[in-house]
């Protein structure tokens, strides 16, 4: 046993050592999957691998600060999980509820903030909810967000109706073509959403072996890197972490343009558009990202 352990932690330290740390991705999200499987392959109750999945998050919650990524978003409940038997679901609240006492937000100085229809959660738990939001409101360091009761169907029909009821302001046949061209635009989609605080993702990371992102952040995750694996969320570990990182830092983010024109725009010469920057380190960032930096 003692054995097994030091060749998890050699295995560990050599792949932490591989990661390019000028290169951390700013904002990762993520699909807990896997909690459930891994208590049934243990013959054991659904309900204790989602107490092993929480373990998993202060794991990879304190990771992430250290690493020094900025945004830690995680999918904890989706609105189709209301589906689930009402016992587990109440299991999950119950699950949500203790783990918003730890006290790893403020050891590691992690701002909390969530996002979902947190009307249909219990009063108890919206108010534990802004609690925590409160309580751990001027930590600057990583800010971690929990997708609860989540869509991003529901979100994007959500800021579709926000756009329109402002537009209704005035009657919509008084605008002319031109100014609704430029009345609805990507930015102004992205500002109506329930993530316009923060950049959209640079890496998602599913576990648990599915190959789907199961209406999570749609919108955002347009040029977001993709990593699956299929290790269950209880079993996710530092090294697993650092994987799905060294698989991304081997990527080349194009946008859309060609590996030419992302070496020059590396090299700091500008694009023939000149609508790309290089930042310091090394990625690709658009002059005209639209979010509101959470202070």
């Amino acid at each position: 046993m003692e054995t097994v352990e030091k060749d998890k932690r050699m295995e560990r330290n050599d792949l932490k050592n591989q990661l390019d740390m000028s290169r951390i991705p700013r904002h990762i999200a993520i699909i807990m999957d896997g909690n459930g499987r891994w208590a049934e392959a243990r013959g054991k109750e659904r309900k204790l691998g989602h107490q092993a999945g929480v373990e998993t998050v202060r794991c990879i919650t304190a990771e992430c600060a250290r690493l020094g990524v900025k945004y830690l978003t995680l999918y904890t409940f989706s609105m189709e999980n209301w589906n689930r038997p009402t016992s587990e679901v109440q299991e999950l609240m119950g699950l949500v509820l203790s783990s918003l006492k730890d006290d790893i937000f403020m050891k590691f100085n992690v701002r909390f903030r969530v996002i979902g229809e947190i009307n249909r959660l219990s009063m108890e738990i919206q108010d534990r909810l802004k609690e925590t939001m409160e309580t751990t409101a001027s930590n600057d360091g990583m800010t971690m967000v929990v997708a609860l009761s989540y869509s991003s169907r529901w979100e994007i029909t959500k800021a579709m109706r926000n756009i329109i009821g402002e537009l209704q302001k005035k009657s919509l046949g008084k605008y002319s073509e031109e100014e609704l061209d430029q009345l609805i635009t990507e930015d102004v989609v992205s500002r109506h959403l329930e993530t316009s605080f923060m950049p959209d993702p640079d890496l998602l990371i599913r576990t648990g072996g599915e190959l789907r992102v199961s209406n999570y952040l749609l919108w955002q995750i347009a040029y977001t890197e993709l990593y699956f694996c299929d290790t269950y969320w209880p079993d996710f570990r530092e090294q697993n972490l650092y994987k799905a990182i060294l698989s991304y830092q081997k990527r080349q983010r194009r946008f859309g343009k060609t590996e030419a024109q992302i070496e020059d725009t590396k090299n700091g010469r500008q694009t023939d558009d000149g609508e790309e920057v290089s930042d310091p380190s090394g990625e690709i960032t658009t002059e005209g990202e639209s979010f509101e930096e959470v202070e």
